[in-house]
């Protein structure tokens, strides 16, 4: 007699069997220039499977529908990746690798600039924490930032490489940022600015990382430490402080480099709140920064709503060159 395990597996493959039948035709639909019918009925099929509870069906043919329209350029492929993200808001799907992997590789299929793009990665992401309005899954992040990293999106891919866990891949992207649209004068100001944020989100192995990584592989920089600009010894040694969080040590080096630190009006900013996380300063009396420059610490550190798709920090970035 068959056991309960075993018919259930007969049943997922006879489904699995199913869809790929149903894939055959459709493909057979677009291939032959019927889009509009081919897109209605994925639709169809997606409702019917969602209300028959079968949702890991309903999402793979909805995924597989999309990328097949994005190779024919057609607009319906974002319909379709929006559906995918619907099985999953609507279902208990847990987070895998391999729908963040199919979540990314959509989005990297869609136009750029379109209103869709921005739809979906803030769906996206807010499903990947759960829809709790955090700030999204580290793996998404990181995924989204080598997509934009790879269309020379640097400031966007830059923000979402600060909630990922990947200083390494960061610091090879500010690289590339820094050679290709920076000043040479500058190449100290990318790093800096990414380990403050990289501390203010209290991720301080990535700040190390970030640091270490950039001033080995850019070919502006001198081997160090000590090195040759001020701003890099400012954070060598406060990457050292932050591990000994001596209140004392902190100070004073704030007050030794003041005339590096004022060299961008951010950074004392991020150092307010790095003084509160990691050396027991205690906060300002108002509960919120105010002003621009609060804006952009509250949407770096997740204060108030989600991110409403991929807004960076671009006000507080070092200049560019056209």
């Amino acid at each position: 007699m068959m056991s309960e395990q075993e018919a259930l597996k007969c049943s997922s493959a006879r489904n699995r069997g199913g869809v790929q039948r149903v894939e055959g035709k459709l493909r057979a639909s677009v291939e032959k220039g019927d889009y509009y019918e081919a897109h209605q009925m994925y639709r169809t099929l997606f409702f019917r499977y969602m209300s028959q509870a079968k949702h890991v069906e309903a999402r793979e043919l909805m995924f597989s529908g999309a990328t097949l329209f994005f190779s024919y350029n057609q607009n319906s492929a974002a319909d379709l990746s929006m559906l995918v993200l619907e099985s999953l808001e609507q279902s208990d799907t847990k987070v895998a690798d391999d729908i963040l992997e199919h979540l990314a590789e959509l989005f990297s299929l869609m136009d750029p600039n379109s209103p869709e793009r921005v739809a979906f990665v803030s769906r996206a992401l807010k499903w990947s924490t759960g829809g709790s309005g955090k700030l999204g899954h580290p793996k998404l992040h990181q995924l989204l930032a080598v997509t934009l990293w790879k269309e020379q999106n640097y400031s966007e891919s830059r923000y979402h490489f600060l909630h990922s866990s990947d200083g390494e891949g960061c610091a090879q992207m500010l690289v590339e940022y820094s050679a290709s649209r920076g000043f040479r004068s500058e190449v100290d100001m990318f790093v800096a600015q990414a380990v403050l944020q990289f501390l203010c989100l209290k991720n301080k192995s990535s700040a190390s990382v970030v640091f270490s990584t950039y001033t080995q592989k850019h070919p502006s920089i001198e081997k160090g430490p000590p090195f040759g600009q001020p701003l890099l010894n400012f954070i060598w040694f406060l990457l050292l402080a932050v591990d000994g969080g001596k209140l004392t040590v902190f100070t004073v080096l704030c007050e030794q480099y003041q005339p590096s630190l004022k060299r961008d009006p951010m950074y004392n900013e991020y150092l307010d709140r790095i003084g509160q996380l990691f050396f027991g300063v205690p906060p300002k009396q108002s509960s919120s920064y105010g002003g621009l420059l609060g804006n952009l610490l509250n949407s770096l550190m997740g204060s108030g709503e989600e991110e409403e798709g991929e807004e960076a920090q671009e006000d507080s970035s070092p200049i560019e060159l056209d």
